[in-house]
């Protein structure tokens, strides 16, 4: 094969880089700061099945920690209404459901669109032979030792034949892992899912409302310890056993997803907000939207819906005004020398059109709040 194209859309797809890099109003009643969080499942009779109940209130999105970056500052008020959220990531399983219902094509496994593959790139680069455009999309595969962290394109790759069901190329599966989370989605997947289902993606901020549990401005999703009581809470890339991103034998192997509620959930019921995979939201990422949010005055701002566009000027090579979609929650990849997005606060964004492989969504509803 042509080389060039999988150079191509690790430019486009993978400059967006989500392995973190330093370096998506039915209640009349207003929403108020909500009391102590109450679990809330839905019973699947009178509230939607395996969804957990997000009361409406008010919060400070975004963070000014010592840990945030830029485009996580300044934090400021945020009013949301209440909400049904999926208890855990859209699985295998349940994404199987869908695919088997509808017989929906995913983006990975479809011939690449130059059109959308193009507006990722520099201006001026000359359309690539037809004979290389293939499905796939773009793997984490790590190094073999200790890399300059400087240059991701050391650990990801596309890969021809990688897709929902081959999260890693053709060699692999996701038989034995029905309860992961589904990966390898693009955000035009994720619609088509969300329509079949009868749900909707998150607002970004209705993603960090629901994240926090109700513990504003903590650092993690479970407080402000890493690790209470010596217990990991999520699946990050611990690198006090690993070197980031080395994925070596003797280094212990690949890395990858755990099966969805693995670790003790939130506030709200809700499992992995944080780590495992990221998660995509219906936003637009403009990389200085919270500093614009927080000119707009000292009250809150009624549950905001995002940017009307794009803007990233931080990703060489790669237009500032490229579409990119917001992406929350961190991933398995993430690590304190390389990512630090396993906080709620931290945001990223993305080619919605190049799936990968750490890379899945959960999804909400509008319904009737539960009664009592």
């Amino acid at each position: 094969m042509n080389k060039t194209f999988p150079a191509l859309l690790a430019a486009g797809g993978a400059l967006a880089l989500l392995a973190g890099g330093t370096a998506f109003g039915w209640l009349t009643k207003s929403a108020t700061q909500p009391a102590e969080p109450t679990v809330i499942l839905g019973d699947g009779i009178t509230t939607p099945k395996d969804m957990a109940w997000v009361p409406p209130g008010t919060f400070l999105m975004g963070s000014d920690s010592k840990l945030a970056q830029p485009n996580e500052r300044p934090a400021h008020s945020v009013r949301v209404q209440g909400f049904w959220m999926d208890v855990t990531h859209v699985t295998n399983d349940q994404f199987a459901e869908f695919v088997r219902q509808t017989g929906y094509v995913s983006t990975a496994e479809k011939k690449p669109d130059w059109e959308t593959i193009r507006v990722q790139l520099p201006p001026g680069i000359p359309k690539p032979p037809d004979d290389v455009f293939v499905p796939g999309a773009m793997v984490f595969v790590g190094t073999s030792g200790p890399v300059n962290l400087a240059d991701y394109s050391q650990w990801w790759r596309y890969v021809a034949g990688a897709d929902w069901r081959h999260p890693q190329g053709p060699g692999s599966s996701i038989e034995g892992k029905g309860d992961h989370p589904v990966v390898q989605v693009s955000y035009e997947d994720v619609l088509a899912y969300a329509k079949w289902a009868g749900k909707r993606l998150p607002t970004e901020a209705e993603w960090e409302y629901a994240a926090r549990g109700g513990l504003e401005q903590a650092t993690y999703a479970w407080g402000d310890e890493l690790m209470p009581e010596g217990q990991v809470q999520a699946n990050y890339w611990d690198t006090r056993q690993r070197t980031f991103p080395v994925v070596s034998p003797q280094a212990g192997g690949a890395v990858g997803t755990m099966p969805a509620g693995t670790f003790p959930p939130n506030g709200y019921g809700l499992y992995d907000m944080t780590g495992n995979a990221w998660q995509w939201v219906t936003d637009w990422y403009r990389s200085d939207y919270f500093a614009l949010q927080a000119r707009g005055g000292k009250g809150p701002i009624d549950s905001p819906k995002g940017p009307a566009e794009s803007f990233d000027p931080s990703e060489p090579g790669v237009p500032a005004n490229a579409p990119k979609r917001v992406i929350r929650g961190g991933s398995f990849l993430c690590n304190e020398s390389y990512c630090l997005s396993y906080r709620p606060s931290a945001r990223r964004g993305s080619d919605p059109y190049s799936p990968m492989s750490h890379v899945g969504f959960r999804l909400v509803k509008d319904a009737a709040a539960p009664k009592g």
